[in-house]
């Protein structure tokens, strides 16, 4: 039934094109190749760019002497972009001057105070709030803290655990570091959590470990195999992460591309998560659609088309203030955004050599709201911005955060001018009356996107006010229910004892 909506929709929009019917101009200028969304029944739907390609930044356009070669990693503070050129052993500092501007302001190749005092195969960098730098010394199996001058104060090493193979050779990928200057490590090779070292560099254990997936059938058959089966047989172990990035608050989000189609569609594995310092995973998953809960795993559509098969794999993830974030998919070169209850906004990106689209992604990083990707294939850096339909619904988020509701509903009603497929729209729209206390109209908009929690409550506030604003007439009403019958019984029973006494009168 659906469909055949749109295409009685897709009949008109032809039709009034042809009787010369004036559309505005953001419905015809839409370009339907690039961005997209799913609906509440899971089907694709097309939508405005949210982000535009601002730059693509080569080798040559940055005044780099020596191209890139191999950058795996990113990291941003205040106006200054770090990029870990890993495969020439330097990391490279960028300050952006404008909207489409970075200049190069330093090459940092090595340090004082330690031996070696190069890197060898740096993949990423931390800085903390009083200014000291850590950096992931992949090649020399360190994470190496120096001073804002660059000068050498400690490093974190190997850690020192029992349940670790003695013979694993520690390579230390991602860091994150805390307000109190913990530091927080993804290893290739350790999957038993996101490694966890104090400021003074002692290991305190692992945080955070993915959930274990198994097979029972598998369970039960390695309870009765002989040992030489058992060598031959898949183990049962957490996966590693990828990436991880800390927000505001002080939580970790954590990702992984390592995740299978199956388990992730039965729910048995997560390719993000949001780690509290207890090790819990806190990722709020509200979105819905028809089937059941909506993921967060990028694409709902596993199939191979272009070469590309296979789940998103995601490579790296940041995290906005409003807490909303952006996760990157290395395998079909994508970028998935969700708000904080997990709804998606939105999905652009894919694979190949055009601006806007990558061959390897690892790279991921924000400055306000404008991403920053870097490719470590093609060596570039991409830089996007918001459209205008991208600052209307980042604009719209914040004004109802900030308590700006009436604003906020204004906002949503001009996304809906640009997308009208838009379920976020009509959801935020529905809030956004919800908080003003305009039940009614919370209802409709939830109703039209069959966002079923959100309509009871503005269901229990309808009811409620109804009752407040009728109690009189609610009191009338029970007391002429309960008095009218016995009035009449009454009047009954009156009328009976009166022909009674009658009767008796006329025996006598």
């Amino acid at each position: 039934m659906k469909k055949v909506f749109q295409r009685a929709a897709a009949i008109l929009l032809s039709a009034g094109m042809m009787i010369g019917i004036s559309l505005p101009s953001y419905a015809t200028t839409i370009d339907r190749s690039y961005t997209y969304n799913y609906d509440y029944w899971g089907d694709v739907q097309d939508s405005p760019d949210m982000y535009s390609v601002c730059k693509v930044f080569t080798s040559t356009e940055l005044g780099l002497e020596k191209k890139l070669n191999s950058p795996q990693g990113i990291y941003v503070k205040d106006n200054l972009i770090y990029i870990l050129d890993t495969g020439n052993n330097r990391i490279l500092v960028f300050e952006r001057t404008s909207r489409e501007t970075i200049k190069l302001v330093k090459e940092i190749d090595s340090f004082k105070g330690a031996d070696p005092d190069t890197f060898s195969s740096p993949t990423d960098i931390a800085i903390s709030d009083e200014g000291n730098i850590f950096i992931a010394d992949k090649g020399n199996g360190r994470i190496l803290k120096l001073d804002k001058d660059y000068n050498y104060l400690m490093e974190f090493k190997k850690p020192v655990d029992n349940s670790l193979d003695k013979d694993i050779v520690f390579q230390p990928t991602k860091i994150a570091i805390d307000t109190a200057e913990r530091v927080y490590c993804v290893a290739v090779g350790i999957n038993k959590g996101l490694i966890k070292y104090e400021a003074d560099g002692t290991f305190n254990g692992f945080v955070g470990a993915t959930r274990v997936v198994f097979d029972f059938k598998m369970y039960l058959m390695k309870k009765i195999a002989t040992q030489e089966q058992l060598n031959k047989m898949e183990s049962f172990v957490p996966t590693e992460y990828d990436n991880l990035y800390m927000d505001k608050e002080g939580f970790i989000y954590a990702c992984t591309g390592n995740v299978e189609a199956e388990d992730l569609k039965a729910g048995d594995a997560d390719s993000v998560r949001r780690i509290n310092p207890l090790g819990n995973d806190i990722l709020i998953r509200n979105g819905v659609y028809y089937d059941g809960d909506f993921p967060v795993y990028g694409d709902l559509y596993m199939g191979n088309g272009g070469g590309y098969n296979g789940p998103s794999r995601f490579a790296d993830v940041t995290v906005f203030d409003n807490d909303s974030y952006v996760c990157l998919d290395r395998n079909r070169g994508r970028l998935f955004g969700y708000d904080d209850q997990g709804r998606m906004i939105f999905v652009f990106g894919g694979a190949g050599n055009m601006d806007g689209y990558f061959r390897n992604p690892l790279g991921l990083e924000h400055m306000d709201y404008d991403l920053i990707v870097v490719d470590q294939l093609d060596c570039t850096i991409t830089l996007f911005t918001l459209t205008e339909y991208g600052q209307l619904i980042f604009d719209a988020m914040d004004q109802f955060d900030n308590g700006e509701y009436a604003k906020s509903g204004k906002s949503w009603k001009e996304v809906m001018k640009y997308n009208g497929n838009y379920d976020l729209a009509y959801i935020g729209l529905g809030r956004a009356y919800l908080r003003q206390k305009s039940y009614g109209e919370a209802m409709d908009y939830f109703k039209l996107k069959y966002d079923d929690e959100n309509y009871s409550k503005a269901y229990k506030k309808y009811r409620k006010e109804w009752v407040e604003d009728h109690i009189m007439i609610i009191v009338i009403v029970l007391l002429a229910l309960f008095l009218i019958p016995l009035g009449i019984g009454r009047v009954k029973f009156l009328k009976y004892q009166i022909e009674i006494s009658d009767a008796f009168k006329y025996k006598d």
